[in-house]
């Protein structure tokens, strides 16, 4: 059995959950790992489309932003952000990856200001793309350590929506039907939601660790899947490709 850290673990579960021929706005960092990963091993045709505007490139080498020359190499196509947005409300965008400072049980994420909005604790950088991709991408996959601190009963600020406050929010708000929040992968776990209520769940656990584990390190409760399985760990191929041709510097797995 392959040794692996917990961010190999993430990226690779990330990356089992895109087929191929989907299309998938990224950004830098694990989600664009997981992507690259995805289109090396089981997902040729995936399209990987960026914020910037580099729509379904090969990409040679990890990228630095999402403005880097690396995102258009060999792309069918180096466009601009309006082209990307507004083939996210299109609807032809499959799923978003995305990240935060906070996530609430609906999927609501945070990566404004932490505390008072008029006298925070702290500021963060914003949405970016964030709530755009957030509101018209079909599914959106969250890739974050599993954190009391990160997952909070009630976000701070809404930079990205996820369910809101629950079923029926989203729609009311004027946003797409079925779409939203769709997994949330940690050092942990699997997290999906329930379709019913909107809410968190957890649905599949990392080997070493159990559910207590899971909500110990979360603020909120989290429901449980009729059946959580154990993730199957990453295979010596996924590890090999990850290591050698997606990020052979180590910038996000060696992190």
């Amino acid at each position: 059995m392959a040794e692996y850290n917990t961010m190999e673990m993430m990226i690779v579960a990330a990356a089992r959950n895109l087929e191929d021929g989907a299309t998938v706005g990224v950004g830098t960092g694990a989600p664009c790992a997981a992507a690259m990963l995805a289109q090396k091993t089981h997902a040729p045709k995936l399209v990987i489309m960026f914020e910037a505007g580099g729509i379904s490139p090969i990409l040679p080498t990890m990228p630095i932003s999402v403005g880097d020359s690396r995102t258009i190499h060999r792309a069918i196509m180096a466009s601009g952000m309006c082209e990307i947005m507004e083939t996210s409300q299109r609807g032809m965008v499959d799923y978003t990856f995305l990240g935060g400072a906070q996530i609430d049980m609906y999927g609501n994420l945070n990566s404004t200001v932490i505390g008072d909005w008029h006298k925070p604790k702290v500021r963060l950088p914003g949405s970016g793309g964030a709530n755009d991709f957030a509101s018209f991408c079909w599914r959106i996959m969250v890739i974050t350590p599993q954190d009391a601190k990160r997952f909070v009963e009630k976000v701070s600020f809404i930079t990205t929506p996820g369910y809101l406050t629950g079923p029926g929010a989203r729609e009311k708000a004027g946003l797409p039907k079925n779409t939203g929040p769709y997994k949330v992968i940690t050092n942990m776990a699997i997290l999906g939601y329930d379709e019913e209520t909107k809410r968190m769940r957890v649905e599949s656990i990392h080997e070493g660790c159990a559910f207590d584990d899971v909500q110990k390190n979360c603020g909120f409760q989290l429901l449980k899947a009729k059946e959580i399985v154990k993730t199957p760990i990453p295979t010596s191929h996924e590890l090999e490709i990850l290591r050698k041709e997606v990020d052979p510097n180590r910038y996000i797995i060696g992190r």
